[in-house]
């Protein structure tokens, strides 16, 4: 009879702690819905005497810090002109976030630490779309809006990330698009060499000018190769003599200076041709190559004001982080008309966003689709002279 008792005790305790962790686990499914909406819906007091925090996530160190540092510096500009010329309006602070760009674990980082940073109300950036794919669940569960500046992988905008994702800049739809029209129809190429560096917007990107290459009739074979690589004699022995241009759309300016200094080692005249991710007069000069790039307006006056206050240089790549910056400032100061603003207002006020192309640095207005993105533009063509200088060309 004790016996029976004492396993008639055992399987009561058990059969409590079963029902106790069955409702801990319901208890702690049900947290994550409701720690997001209370993230999202924490309200902010929009006051005269405090700015309002805006969130940075750009590659400030690490191997893309020279174009980390051109977003940065236009993410500034924008708080400065911003503020000088609100003096009845809300002001604005800038909260950086280095993401160390292509260290996805760092991008992370940055979109959890402004996930729990109540005062950051949205985020520009983050630069590359692999850190995008990566960064999403971050920001999402922290009910922020993430606009980037560079991120073109046209599948970012494919619906998953509706409402929480926005980019000011075209996508590689329309890149890939230019580029392949650029060497059939203008330079004439008929064997093309694709290498990517296995990353998502470089292979987004690479397949995306294959295909629009093949369907020309240009000859175009593939091969790919790491972002760590520092020898590049495998692929350069891939590429037959009768290739006219190299396609490497890269994130990384110094590894493809690296690349085209061993071609040219190599007795290869084969043109290279890069994307929006070597738009880097400092670091990416190989004479002769050309690389294509975003609808900036060149000509703007805000890029005039710019250049002037930075010793005449007008870091065109971070150009379009300007504009991330600059509809989130608005996003959230329309938001503020009732003395306060939470992160879910920011993102409906985005949707209503509705910049002129003469009001922006880049020569496409800034209105946003249903997923995220801005009207399809054809991107423009630049040719690498001597000494490095970027010239367009189409």
């Amino acid at each position: 009879m004790k016996g029976k008792a004492g396993i008639a005790l055992l399987l009561a305790a058990a059969g409590a702690a079963l029902v106790a962790a069955v409702s801990t686990a319901a208890t702690d499914a049900a947290r994550g819905p409701q720690a997001s909406a209370a993230a999202e819906s924490t309200a902010v007091r929009c006051t005269r005497a405090r700015a309002l925090s805006i969130g940075l996530a750009a590659p400030i160190t690490g191997p893309a810090a020279s174009l980390g540092a051109q977003q940065r510096s236009w993410a500034r500009f924008l708080i400065t002109r911003w503020n000088a010329t609100h003096k009845k309006g809300f002001k604005m602070r800038l909260v950086e976030g280095d993401t160390q760009l292509p260290n996805v674990a760092e991008a992370i980082r940055v979109a959890n630490t402004f996930r729990s940073q109540a005062a950051v109300l949205g985020v520009a950036g983050p630069a590359g779309s692999q850190e995008v794919q990566d960064s999403t669940a971050a920001y999402r569960a922290g009910g922020l809006a993430f606009v980037s500046g560079s991120a073109t992988r046209t599948s970012l905008t494919d619906g998953t990330r509706r409402n929480f994702f926005f980019r000011v800049v075209p996508t590689d739809a329309d890149q890939g698009a230019s580029v392949a029209t650029y060497m059939n129809n203008t330079l004439k190429y008929k064997r093309v060499h694709i290498i990517d560096d296995q990353e998502s917007y470089s292979q987004g990107l690479a397949d995306e000018g294959e295909r629009r290459l093949k369907a020309a009739g240009v000859n175009a074979s593939r091969d790919s190769v790491s972002q760590q690589a520092t020898s590049f004699a495998g692929q350069i022995a891939k590429i037959g003599t009768d290739v006219r241009a190299v396609y490497i759309p890269w994130q990384l300016s110094s590894q493809a200076q690296a690349f085209g200094q061993q071609l040219r080692q190599a007795g290869r005249s084969a043109v290279l041709f890069g994307s929006d991710g070597l738009f880097d007069p400092d670091n990416f000069k190989i004479a002769g190559s050309y690389v294509s790039f975003f609808p900036v307006a060149r000509t703007s006056p805000i890029i005039s004001s710019y250049r002037r206050a930075h010793n005449s240089k007008p870091d065109y790549f971070g150009a379009p982080t300007y504009e991330a910056v600059h509809v989130l400032a608005q996003a959230i100061q329309a938001g503020c008309r009732n003395g306060s603003v939470t992160r879910a207002e920011v993102r409906a006020q985005l949707r209503r966003i509705n910049f002129p192309a003469k009001r922006v640095v880049l020569s496409v207005p800034i209105k946003f689709s249903g997923n995220g993105d801005i009207q399809r533009r054809q991107f423009g063509i630049f040719k690498i002279g001597n000494g490095g200088v970027y010239s367009p060309v189409g």
